[in-house]
């Protein structure tokens, strides 16, 4: 018997600390600078990364699948309190669409531990699929060019975007450790 309520705690903890961490990047995407190319500016590229670290990769991807879902049904969790199927749809589509590509990723990274290479390179990877996925997204969407694309979804986002994996690698790894410690992870 004890170890069935174990079981159900785990699970319990689980989708707590999912729809936590759903609700990080759905507050995230708020804070949000809007850019002439239509790709706002949010940290929820910092708080989906941040997802995989923290929670790991299979718990991660999964807030982030809610988190796309969510924002699918209608739910406004999107920059500037959107959301529906025509904003997740949209020209930014590829970015949203990714994100549990890019926490997964992050997620296996973070196992390396954060003094290793190959974690910071994972991270990267994660980035730069998001990347990928939203520019090419864009072109289709937008009816684009990939310059008028690189120029609107790319070089303006370089130095944030290196800041933002930064500081989710850092973060994360002081976050996770301190859960761990603490008997929450």
């Amino acid at each position: 018997m004890e170890s069935r309520s174990k079981a159900t705690t785990v699970n319990v903890r689980d989708i707590c600390y999912t729809a936590i961490f759903t609700a990080i990047i759905a507050v995230m995407a708020q804070i949000s600078i809007p850019l002439p190319g239509g790709v706002p500016l949010t940290l929820q590229t910092l708080a989906v990364p941040l997802a995989g670290i923290v929670l790991g990769a299979k718990r991660g991807t999964i807030s982030t699948l809610i988190y796309v879902l969510l924002a699918t049904v209608g739910v406004p969790v999107l920059a500037n309190m959107t959301g529906g199927i025509g904003a997740v749809f949209g020209v930014t589509g590829g970015f949203i669409l990714s994100f549990p590509i890019m926490a997964f990723i992050s997620g296996l990274a973070a196992d390396k531990g954060i003094k290793n290479p190959l974690c910071w390179a994972g991270l990267l990877g994660g980035v730069l699929i998001n990347y990928a996925a939203g520019t090419v997204w864009f072109v289709y969407a937008a009816d684009s060019t990939v310059s008028v694309a690189l120029a609107a979804c790319v070089i303006p986002f370089i130095p944030t975007g290196i800041l933002k994996l930064i500081l989710s690698g850092l973060v994360g790894d002081v976050l996770k450790r301190s859960m761990k410690r603490a008997g929450l992870l």
